[in-house]
């Protein structure tokens, strides 16, 4: 596993991946805080794209991802990881609509969990899925870095119009 860092203005995220795909991001604080593992090797080459493209969305020049990912986990994770990609930039929704989305409208809680085990937070927008009252609810790199990542985007929506 390779890993570099980012300087981003939400602090200085960490970059992981392997075989040319992008396998985590972890944030400065908060409970998707990381290290990098004592077998990992430095190296920001393999994660050029990456850097390049999370660069780009920091500064309000790109609304989607296009890179290679390494999702993991349960079938059921999986699905909830993918329905977080379908979100628009700009938009949020909440966790009873992605588990109407997966088909598994009873499923909230489930989805509410998986979302809190993306490994791949920004990219896999997860930051996007709100309560169902629109407030803002738990999130690995803090509620404060969840309200900042909205705030960009609102900031660069107007691009669209």
């Amino acid at each position: 596993m390779y890993y570099c860092y980012l300087d981003t203005p939400i602090g200085e995220l960490l970059l992981a991946g392997e075989d040319g795909a992008l396998a985590m991001i972890g944030f400065p604080k908060g409970s998707m805080r990381r290290d990098p593992e004592a077998d990992w090797i430095y190296n920001e080459k393999p994660l050029a794209k990456a850097r390049q493209q999370l660069e780009e969305y920091f500064a309000g020049a790109r609304k989607d991802f296009d890179l290679p990912l390494r999702l993991e986990g349960t079938e059921f994770q999986v699905s909830v990881l993918k329905a977080l990609q379908e979100i628009p930039y700009g938009e949020t929704v909440s966790y009873g609509e992605i588990a109407k989305r997966i088909g598994r409208p009873k499923a909230v809680r489930a989805v509410g969990a998986a979302n809190g085990r993306n490994p791949i937070p920004i990219v896999v927008p997860c930051h996007r899925v709100i309560g169902s009252s629109g407030d803002l609810t738990g999130f690995g790199g803090g509620l404060d870095t969840k309200e900042a990542l909205l705030r960009l985007e609102a900031e660069n929506t107007q691009d669209l119009l």
